[in-house]
């Protein structure tokens, strides 16, 4: 009898809470965040059993440390040598005193800038001094040595020495070059010039091949060639203009404008045909067709 009576029980709980959920009620939740828990199950399943069971959590992850940051240490500057410490340090106190000087010219400030500036002078005169002793020991390091010479009989006998290497030079041109002169009848500075390039090409032995723009004649080449196109293919846009040229292989180069001395067409023939300007200035000469 007494189980009869659970037995209806269960069935009318049953049909209850079938009931409720087929009429779409559902049962209220109910808040457990209040239940006392028991320290002993903290950790385990029965501590926190209202987060299931039935799933799988990814532990937590803990944060890297922070890596340690080295420390940055200036790189070392090389130690200055003491001479250019005290330079930069006298650099300055000149500097300073000088400028202190200009905006308050004081007696004192003014006297104080000139003693330095002295200072400066004397070791200035000094470091001269030992220069120019060492130059006189030391071959390599005695610039009048090279080129000009300035003593009066070293000078002399540079000169000599270059007039005929000079004369060498132009005479080896001689042989196988020529000097075109292009002038114009009516201008001035190619009737100056023409004596000039004529008593010039009789010491050196050198042809002069003289060729009118105008087709004048300057004194004294009476007769000169009329230009056939080669003063435009050369651009020769200002007169008197000398050039060198080598026939055989159609080779010119410019020696210059203008009216130039004896002195002048010496140096500059010389130099062209030195090796040192042929290898360094190749585009310096053209080659034509002189036909």
């Amino acid at each position: 009898m007494k189980i009869g009576r659970l037995l209806q029980a269960a069935l009318i709980g049953f049909w209850v809470a079938l009931s409720a959920t087929q009429s779409g009620i559902a049962a209220p939740a109910r808040d457990v965040s209040d239940r006392p828990r028991n320290p002993s199950f903290a950790g385990s399943y029965w501590g926190d059993v209202e987060r299931g069971w039935f799933w799988y959590e990814d532990p937590l992850m803990e944060p890297d440390p922070p890596k340690a940051v080295p420390p940055t240490t200036p790189p070392k500057q090389p130690k200055k040598a003491p001479e250019l410490v005290e330079l930069e340090r006298l650099q300055k106190q000149l500097e300073d005193a000088r400028k202190i000087a200009v905006i308050r010219p004081t007696e004192q400030n003014v006297l104080r800038y000139m003693r330095l500036e002295a200072d400066v002078v004397r070791r200035a005169t000094k470091f001269s001094e030992v220069a120019q002793r060492l130059g006189w020991t030391n071959a390599e390091l005695d610039m009048s040595l090279e080129g000009r010479p300035v003593n009066p009989l070293a000078l002399q006998a540079y000169n000599q020495k270059t007039s005929a290497d000079a004369e060498t030079a132009i005479g080896a041109l001689a042989r196988d070059h020529a000097i075109f002169f292009f002038f114009r009848s009516d201008c001035p500075y190619c009737h100056v010039y023409a004596p000039v390039l004529e008593r010039f090409a009789s010491s050196y032995g050198i042809m002069v091949v003289p060729i009118s723009v105008d087709g004048g004649a300057v004194p004294p080449f009476e007769s000169p060639r009329a230009d056939n196109g080669i003063s435009r293919t050369l651009n020769v846009s200002q007169v008197p203009a000398t050039f060198l040229a080598q026939p055989t292989t159609g080779v010119i180069t410019p020696i210059g404008f203008g009216v130039l001395s004896t002195d002048q067409l010496v140096n500059r023939l010389t130099t062209i045909a030195s090796p040192e300007t042929q290898r360094d200035l190749p585009s310096l000469s053209r080659r034509i067709s002189l036909d």
